[in-house]
């Protein structure tokens, strides 16, 4: 096991870490902006670093930083927890380069994964439930086209990031015209990748995400569902588990799925399978993958009584789980999280950040 692991991360999933770490024994290396000087995940830690910068994209964004971080600590492995660089193949790949373990799936993953259009193409290929849909579009007549043979409405995505970046419903051709260009364009500004793809509409969807977990060597378990059906502009609101009025056969299928698709790539460390579940017809249809833990993973630790940084350090560590304890693990009660909406009603709801009272 690891002496000494560096957090790449702020806020509540860095105190987690570092909660984690101490538990185990592990001496804990906060880095922080300046901005954060006096955070909890600084206060808590062993030992912190600055970053010397204020900017995200000078202090929790800079590969560079980081690592000479890591290395001038002499940390064995870095915990990127959510957000920020833990889902770039970038910054996986320079850590296994400077021989520091990441904590998190292999570089290849997170970069097959982050695409979702490959996601789905690797999906197919086991044979997870999909709803129809493209491959990444060359052209607006080809999406026109391809939008006439899926039946409106459909669903024009950005095949990179996240958080509902880049999705747009369109209800007919004129929407899908207005749209195109637009889509393709905050594509290229947030992830530097204008690629887009269709998918038909589901109306009244839930969205339902399975936990996996796996050794990176072909055992991949799932670890529960988590219903976030309840979100404000493509951002979760409400999780819970276990997913209301789910029917048990379709959950085990859910479940199978998630696995089927983990094993195929030999997925490494924590992820998340998610689906879109049409509760009419009693049918899930793959939608993508998180390469990371989510925010949401406490849900999921409540009712298996896992603590899954702990087993992100031992897979990373090369230890040895105890994985027919993990494949037997039935998850037990319920967990709900809420997220907080910091907004302005006066200001047509736009975001209102500050301090809380």
């Amino acid at each position: 096991m690891f002496k000494t692991v560096l957090i790449a991360n702020r806020g509540e999933i860095a105190v987690r870490a570092i909660r984690t770490l101490k538990k185990m024994g592990i001496t804990s290396i906060a880095v922080y902006s300046e901005t954060d000087r006096y955070a909890q995940h600084v206060i808590d830690a062993d030992i912190a670093v600055s970053l010397e910068g204020t900017k995200p994209s000078d202090t929790y964004l800079s590969i560079e930083k980081l690592i000479a971080a890591a290395k001038n600590t002499g940390a064995e492995a870095i915990f990127p927890g959510y957000g920020f660089l833990s889902e770039s193949a970038d910054f996986a790949r320079a850590c296994e380069a400077n021989n520091i373990a990441f904590m998190g799936p292999t570089p290849e993953q997170i970069l097959e994964f982050g695409l979702k259009h490959r996601a789905r193409e690797l999906a197919g290929a086991v044979n997870v439930p999909m709803t129809p849909g493209t491959g990444l579009l060359n052209s607006l007549d080809e999406a026109l086209t391809e939008a006439e043979k899926i039946g409106y409405p459909v669903m024009l995505k950005s095949t990179a990031g996240g958080g509902g970046i880049g999705l747009t419903r369109c209800d007919n051709a004129e929407a899908l015209q207005e749209a195109y260009e637009s889509v393709k364009r905050l594509g290229e500004q947030f992830f530097k990748d204008a690629g887009v793809f269709l998918e038909c509409f589901i109306g009244r969807a839930r969205h339902v995400e399975v936990q996996i977990f796996g050794d990176g060597q072909g055992q991949v378990v799932a670890l529960g569902e988590r219903d976030c059906s309840l979100q404000r502009r493509n951002q979760k609101v409400v999780e819970e588990t276990p997913a209301a009025q789910l029917p048990e056969a379709t959950r085990q299928k859910l479940y199978q799925a998630a696995v089927e698709l983990g094993k195929s790539v030999e997925y490494r460390s924590a992820g998340t399978v998610e689906f879109i579940y049409d509760a009419a017809r009693d049918e899930f249809y793959f939608l993508e993958v998180n390469t990371r833990l989510q925010v949401e993973h406490p849900v999921t630790e409540m009712v298996t009584g896992l603590d899954l940084i702990e087993c992100m350090l031992k897979v990373a560590a090369g230890d040895t789980l105890d994985w027919k304890h993990l494949s037997s693990i039935q998850p037990q009660g319920a967990a709900i999280e809420v997220r907080i909406y910091a907004e302005d009603p006066v200001k047509n709801f736009q975001p209102s950040p500050g301090i809380l009272t």
